[in-house]
């Protein structure tokens, strides 16, 4: 038998207005709010509502045999209820089909457990909170932002009670392993392990319409077999990827969503298939054996490390120095400035900075609103030094009382 999990990623940055020099000091507004709507709104009509439709079509016309799940970062919810809330009414439409789960992860799509491990967990805090308020639902299951993950992360989140976390299937990780299994993380017991299986999932993400891909076209019943191969050889195919797979980085007029409508029957045509969620995952297998993380994997690029984030000294540089106005922000207790602060920590900020080539060059290229990785780090660090004086002036404030 053969289970497959579907699981999206719901996600939209705050994106930062470009920020003089000249500026500092005046603490002027750092977000970008026309651009953030009208890409709010444009994914909405490629992505979001399309796509939300078909799921629930899929669902209906299955008698709830095809089930997915979502991970929806909270900076991405807030956005939605303010420029787009009927999103959010079918979101939640689909979450009463009993069909849906919904993850939980850090509110503001940020790498904060590498840096603060107490903002780490206000952030996951907050989205459980968010989740609760939205959907009426408890998440069970976690997945950090970008697929971050090691063993250390393991074990706090499965003290914080989760019963299963999400990571990548990276191969020098698991070597002669499968992804298409459940694992045990290193040295723990209350805790399950699903790995991405990156090949089956990227042939959706990246390559649907590459035309130069040797498996051009992808068809529906030509994916299903691929699926229907792995009975017998692994108990779950876990496809996680980006929502805005669907309508927004591979369009309409490729053919995805024509894709998407056929993919559910043909892969249930053969017997031994199923579609089942994350937590229906963990109560179904058992662990075939245990993990080893021993350092930092994430879902980014060909290398699947902190790269991306992390790559050269101006994102090293600007995301210490993000995290060392903890103090500071905290002390204020301005809720408006901690959380513009959150927003600066938002991962895609330093993704943006990043000077990686080659085969990763065109990805960050693509997603790149600035002109140059070196624009994206002056915009950023003119932002985070009036930010730093405001910060200042407000926890000094709040010390004096």
């Amino acid at each position: 038998m053969v289970s497959v999990c579907f699981y999206f990623q719901v996600h939209q940055p705050p994106r930062l207005r470009k920020y003089s020099v000249f500026e500092i000091g005046h603490h002027n507004g750092y977000f970008d709010e026309h651009k953030n709507e009208a890409i709010i709104k444009k994914v909405t009509h490629k992505c979001y509502l399309p796509t939300n439709r078909i799921i629930l079509d899929l669902i209906n016309r299955t008698d709830g045999r095809f089930k997915v799940a979502y991970s929806m970062t909270g900076i991405v919810l807030e956005q939605l209820e303010k420029y787009a809330p009927e999103v959010i009414d079918s979101f939640k439409e689909l979450a009463d089909t009993g069909c849906v789960e919904i993850l939980d992860e850090t509110y503001h799509h940020t790498i904060s457990y590498l840096y603060s491990k107490d903002e780490f967990k206000e952030q996951v805090e907050l989205h459980n909170k968010k989740i609760k308020q939205l959907f009426n639902f408890k998440p069970k299951v976690f997945r950090n932002t970008e697929l971050v993950y090691n063993n250390e992360i393991a074990s706090f989140v499965e003290k914080m009670g989760y019963k299963g976390i999400i990571a990548e299937g990276a191969d020098h990780i698991l070597q002669w392993r499968s992804p298409n299994f459940l694992y045990k993380p290193k040295g723990l017991k209350n805790i399950k392990l699903l790995l991405k299986n990156y090949r089956l999932s990227d042939d959706i993400a990246f390559r649907f319409s590459e035309k130069s891909w040797k498996e051009f076209p992808l068809t529906a019943p030509k994916y299903a077999q691929w699926v229907s191969k792995i009975n017998g050889n692994g108990n779950i195919v876990n496809l996680f990827m980006d929502y805005e797979t669907f309508g927004e980085h591979q369009w309409e007029d490729k053919g995805i969503f024509e894709f998407l409508k056929h993919l559910p029957s043909e892969i249930l045509k053969h017997k031994d298939n199923d579609f089942i969620t994350p937590s229906e995952a963990i109560n179904m297998y058992d662990a075939v054996a245990e993990l080893d993380f021993p350092h930092y994997v994430s879902w980014a690029d060909i290398e699947r490390d902190l790269s991306a984030w992390l790559g050269n000294k101006m994102q090293q540089e600007a995301i210490k120095e993000i995290y060392l106005l903890e103090p500071s922000v905290k002390l204020s207790k301005n809720y408006a400035l901690i959380d513009e602060w959150r927003k600066l920590q938002t991962s895609d900020h330093f993704y943006y900075m990043c000077t990686k080539w080659f085969n990763d060059g065109d990805v960050h290229k693509y997603f790149n609103p600035y002109d140059s990785p070196y624009e994206a780090f002056i915009t950023y660090m003119n932002i985070l030094n009036d930010f730093r004086i405001k910060a200042n002036k407000l926890g000094e404030v709040n010390i004096i009382r």
